[in-house]
């Protein structure tokens, strides 16, 4: 495991704490905060210690250049908020002038920096961005587990330059995500959905080799239904039949049970105010699209998990944001809500299913991950966490 916050001496000190505030807006508004308070115990930790905190984040993709639109002001007010304090935003994120606000932080006090993507020696993770960056602290803390396969400045280059440890947000991500990737306590059960297999092909390899069970919903199952020659009219699909065969052939060399919808909920438009119909997917009309699974896909998917003891969910299983096609993936929700496993959820759009279900609460885990958690469980080494020192 990681070295943690215990074995940092932060008193007194400038703590760098990268964190992952890239929160979705609506204009200037937070549409959903939850990256925000996940970052909250690591903050109020290094407070209550005395550290002199210098937070930094990305927004979205600015490409290496300043944009007003990716300003993190709004972070700020909401981080103020959430700690009942007011927190400064920068006007930079290096420079001579935000060395100087640094030097001039009291104990538990908050800067944050401007988005430290404006600059583009963060993304080359440029050795002169990273010795700018240094001298904006005395230690550094990395807390943004959802970047942590980026080797950027400010999730690698930091934490060989400074004095380096893991956030609580980053170790509460490695300690649950941990038994899933070194062997998970069986029948270890995987549900993959989403809208392409072609991001997705390593994880369903390895998935396919190593889970009892892999359940596939959304479009990513239409490819494997078109694979096999099951007419899906005009809904999503890729050509990857070379995919899918070799992940079909992984499971069955496994012994991993390959579950497909049996069912389907059409449309001819994608639309909240389309006429959905239900239908066996022997019978998709060839003018329609597959938008959901039916209640008799629920049915074999909530079969196919009974007696399973871990669970991992990733991707939503219908076009879930619209209600006449949600029935699926919030149904789905509250199946593994109800279910006696240890169930994992990553990716941001099956997080947001699992919170809009009103069960959020009822999940072993939630991941902030996104890519980071989909690369960890594919056995791939994440950068930002290779970077950081053992306990």
């Amino acid at each position: 495991m990681k070295r943690g916050l215990a074995e940092l001496d932060v008193n007194g000190r400038r703590v760098f704490v990268r964190a992952d505030f890239n929160v979705p807006l609506d204009g200037s508004a937070i549409r959903d905060d939850s990256r925000i308070r996940a970052s909250l115990p690591t903050i109020r930790h290094l407070r209550d210690r005395g550290a002199r905190l210098v937070l930094a984040s990305h927004l979205g993709r600015p490409r290496g250049a300043a944009r007003p639109e990716l300003s993190l002001a709004p972070v700020a007010e909401s981080l103020g908020q959430c700690l009942g304090a007011a927190v400064p935003l920068a006007p930079d994120s290096v420079g001579p002038e935000i060395e100087r606000l640094t030097r001039e932080l009291a104990d538990g006090d908050v800067l944050l920096l401007e988005n430290v993507r404006f600059h583009p020696g963060e993304e080359a993770d440029d050795p002169a961005h990273v010795r700018s960056l240094a001298r904006l602290a005395d230690c550094y803390v990395n807390d943004a587990f959802g970047t942590a396969h980026r080797a950027h400045a400010s999730t690698t280059g930091l934490a060989h330059a400074l004095p380096a440890a893991a956030g609580h947000l980053m170790l509460a991500e490695l300690r649950a995500l941990d038994p899933i990737v070194q062997g998970p306590p069986r029948p270890f059960a995987a549900i993959v959905g989403g809208a392409k297999i072609s991001d997705k092909i390593t994880l369903l390899e390895r998935l396919a080799a190593t889970a009892d069970i892999l359940i596939l919903g959304g479009a990513m199952a239409n490819t494997f239904l078109a694979a096999d020659g099951v007419g899906i009219g005009r809904s999503r699909a890729e050509s990857a039949a070379g995919a899918v065969a070799r992940i079909q052939s992984a499971a069955a060399a496994a012994g991993c049970a390959l579950v497909l919808p049996v069912d389907a909920v059409v449309a001819t438009e994608v639309s909240a105010d389309a006429a959905p119909t239900t239908v066996g997917l022997h019978a998709v009309p060839a003018d329609a699209m597959i938008l959901d699974i039916g209640p008799a896909s629920l049915a074999a998917y909530a079969e196919a998990l009974a007696g399973a003891r871990t669970v991992l969910w990733n991707g939503p299983v219908g076009v879930y944001e619209l209600a006449p096609f949600a029935g699926g993936t919030l149904g789905l929700a509250r199946l593994l809500a109800d279910s006696p496993a240890r169930v994992v959820v990553a990716g941001g759009d099956a997080v947001a299913a699992a919170q809009a279900s009103g069960r959020a609460g009822d999940f072993a885990h939630l991941s902030t991950g996104g890519g980071a958690t989909l690369e960890l469980i594919e056995g791939r080494e994440l950068p930002g966490l290779a970077a950081l020192p053992e306990a």
